[in-house]
């Protein structure tokens, strides 16, 4: 790819000195094949600030509601003022949720990210605070119940950058505030891991939960496989993303989290944990396959103005160093830095104040969803789950690779794919 042709490109990834580009965190020279995954990290950091810096800076300011736009699609069937700041916001926490756990260092990188952190912190008791501007929604409609469930999930993936930190005051009201979706029901689908999550979290906490919602998204989950990694979504089959936008990796992280906090009523076992982790594994099989030798991907399904979310199975098992064998975490690094260059190096995607617009690669409104408007689009955090690995992990050092179609479509030799049992 063209910025492997000259290191000095760097510079475009996040306008920052050079040495960023060639050095590695220790400040020592980095060797050619690090250096080219520096530039994919610089790239990937670029595009997520890019991303999430209108929703973490206006809500630390107060000022998200003010400024952020109400876009939704021609037949939208929400209030959107109750629900589409919860959107973006927990959505947005999601995503960067590995990146701000990493401990500060003094590269430019770490400083921009301690930065990020620290507004998000203050963000985050604002949106809790019920005489702040930017004060949550979690008590009208139904939707919060997923929003609270991305929320929770942050807060799981980054306990001490972001729960940890929050005053005893802000951590009582978000503890009321998910418990007050108890008298809410949610769709009959991927919702039900929604409120097992949340109720999860709180169990984490040592808080009350309902037993019951987690009971339910696991039983049905387990009823709802239908083999090869693809859960349904509901009683009927889905051909989309949903199975990486929310149902594997939140089900491997209920479960986990289960294990972890063991005494109670839940009857999970490590035996349920492999399986939902295999299962996500044999998923992110997948996902590495579909991106297109020039870095694009299939944008079938609902749900698609989610763009990158896509790949949070993908990300996921990077994150947690549990790729299969045959799939080098070069090979995913560089293929989803192309998608991410295809995405977010152009301003396609984001208006004039830098928000997201609706549609999959430009603004096409007309194929957003009855429940999507401007804060659901920030979903797309979601495949930037690797930048929770440090720059020295072998995801960001390898030498870069071909991922399986490039390989596939230049001839060169590639695994054959086939189902697996479980």
């Amino acid at each position: 790819m063209k910025k492997y042709i000259f290191l000095g490109c760097a510079l475009l990834a996040l306008n920052l000195p050079g040495a960023f580009a060639q050095k590695n965190k220790k400040g020592t020279i980095a060797k050619p094949a690090q250096a080219a995954g520096l530039l994919d990290r610089a790239l990937w950091v670029k595009a997520l600030y890019k991303i999430a810096y209108p929703v973490v800076h206006n809500l630390a300011q107060g000022t998200l509601k003010k400024n952020m736009p109400l876009e939704q699609g021609a037949n939208y069937n929400l209030v959107v003022t109750d629900v589409t700041y919860l959107e973006a916001v927990g959505r947005t926490a999601a995503g960067i949720a590995p990146w701000l756990e990493l401990p500060d260092d003094n590269t430019e990188e770490g400083l921009l990210r301690a930065k990020m952190r620290k507004e998000f912190q203050q963000g985050l008791k604002n949106a809790a605070d019920p005489a702040n501007p930017d004060y949550l929604n979690f008590q009208k409609q139904a939707q919060p119940i997923v929003d609270a469930a991305y929320l929770a999930h942050a807060f799981l993936r980054a306990p001490k950058a972001l729960w940890e930190p929050l005053d005893s005051i802000t951590k009582q009201r978000y503890i009321q505030d998910f418990k007050s979706l108890r008298n809410r029901n949610g769709a009959y689908n991927n919702w039900l891991v929604f409120a097992g999550l949340t109720e999860g979290f709180l169990r984490y906490i040592g808080e009350d939960y309902d037993p019951a919602r987690v009971d339910f998204a696991l039983n049905k989950m387990k009823e709802w496989y239908a083999g090869d990694s693809w859960y349904k979504d509901g009683d009927l089959f889905s051909m989309d993303y949903y199975n990486s936008y929310v149902i594997h990796p939140m089900l491997t992280d209920l479960v986990r989290i289960l294990l972890e906090k063991r005494p109670g009523k839940m009857h999970v076992t490590e035996a349920d944990y492999d399986l939902v982790l295999r299962r996500m594994v044999r998923h992110s099989e997948f996902l590495e396959r579909i991106i297109a030798p020039d870095g694009t991907y299939p944008a079938f399904g609902r749900s698609v103005t989610y763009r990158t979310a896509a790949f949070q199975v993908l990300g996921q098992v990077a994150l947690m160093q549990k790729l299969p064998s045959y799939i080098l975490p070069a090979q995913v690094r560089c293929g989803l830095t192309a998608v991410i260059e295809n995405m977010f190096e152009g301003n396609q995607n984001f208006d004039a104040n830098g928000w997201l617009v609706l549609g999959f690669n430009g603004h096409q409104p007309m194929i957003a969803d009855v429940y999507t408007s401007t804060g659901s689009l920030y979903m797309a955090t979601l495949g930037f789950l690797p930048l929770g690995l440090p720059a020295d992990n072998p995801f960001w050092t390898g030498a870069p690779a071909d991922w399986t179609s490039k390989k596939a479509w230049s001839g060169q030799p590639v695994k054959k794919d086939y189902k697996v049992e479980y």
